[in-house]
């Protein structure tokens, strides 16, 4: 015998149906929401945003005070300096996504941890409170891993300094990317990164324009090095350290204690004290005296020396130890004042 349902019952069914139809419709959606419900991917990428918009205006900053300050000249070229932008931009990329990993993710993940405790609620103030604690130990690390590398640490405000300058650094990053993990977890759309990336142009943008318009309206020089002619080359220079060298009108000089740096066999440019009588002549390029020739034969002094410093405090200098050491062996030029 065929039972048959009754229209009620077969009424009752058809949303239940329904539901389930429906349930399977949302069930792809249901799952792109639990792909990433910590918000770490959204997070890790608005924290790269914000530290590369951080560094290119804090580089454009830079750079604009460089050029009013003594140097030793800037890239030429469009092809040079595509290069060093590029260099510079892929160095910033892989250096923000370091620091965001040693950083900024563990400082989020160390608010999450205390506020799991009951009664409370995460937040910013949370994130925010957790970024010192991340630099200090950052700081702690790297600090003792530089001792090690140098075999003497280095002064105490230093590491202070250090850990003012990560920590103000690393707020901003760590709120942006507290704010895109809560928008994921609220199943919110996720634009964060988007929008870090376009005000950062727009806060670059606006960097460089003021400055451009302070170097273009002559409010701020660019620097330039002291224009000198041979008549201002003579006189006495000092090291400061007892060294000094007179240089003559007539193309002459006198050293006198002058530091002169030689090989000394096991990779280092040790000074040994210069004293004797030699010749000098000024060294031009691009129509201009660059600089000077000084050789001392007593001590087998040859060394070119370049004009730096201000028309005020000129200075001559050339490097010491291996090309781009950064080290400089300075002379300074001695004017004496009328009474």
């Amino acid at each position: 015998m065929t039972q048959q349902a009754e229209p009620d019952a077969m009424a009752e069914a058809a949303p239940v149906d329904a539901g389930a139809g429906t349930a399977s419709e949302e069930t792809p959606r249901a799952q792109k929401r639990v792909m990433h419900p910590d918000g770490f991917g959204a997070a890790f990428c608005a924290s790269m945003a914000a530290l590369c918009a951080e560094a290119a205006v804090a580089g454009t900053i830079g750079f604009l005070v460089l050029l009013s300050r003594e140097h030793d000249g800037l890239p030429h070229g469009l092809l040079v300096i595509a290069g060093v932008v590029f260099a510079v931009a892929l160095l910033g990329v892989l250096v923000s996504g370091f620091v965001t990993a040693v950083t900024v993710v563990p400082a989020l993940a160390l608010a999450r941890t205390v506020t799991r405790r009951p009664g409370r609620r995460g937040g910013p103030l949370w994130n925010a409170a957790a970024v010192p604690f991340v630099s200090a130990a950052a700081v702690a690390v790297f600090g003792a891993v530089s001792a090690l590398g140098t075999l003497a640490p280095a002064a105490p405000l230093k590491y202070l300094l250090w850990w003012v300058f990560l920590t103000v650094a690393l707020l901003p990053a760590t709120l942006i990317a507290g704010t895109a993990a809560r928008r994921v977890r609220e199943g919110r759309p996720v634009r964060t990164a988007r929008r870090v990336a376009r005000d950062g142009v727009i806060a670059w943008l606006a960097v460089g324009a003021v400055g451009a318009a302070v170097y273009g309206t002559g409010m701020v020089k660019v620097y330039q090095p002291p224009r000198l002619d041979s008549a201002q080359l003579a006189g006495l220079w000092s090291d400061g350290h007892d060294g000094t060298v007179r240089l003559a009108a007539d193309g002459t000089a006198v050293a006198d204690g002058l530091d002169n740096y030689a090989w000394d066999g096991t990779g280092k440019d040790r000074p040994k004290d210069c004293d004797g009588s030699g010749t000098w002549k000024p060294v031009k390029g691009d129509g201009k005296v660059q600089g000077l020739s000084l050789r001392i034969g007593s001590c087998e002094l040859r060394r070119n020396w370049t004009v730096s410093g201000t028309d005020k405090e000129p200075r001559l200098y050339h490097e010491v130890g291996k090309p781009g050491s950064g080290k400089r062996y300075v002379l300074t030029k001695v004017v004496k004042h009328k009474k």
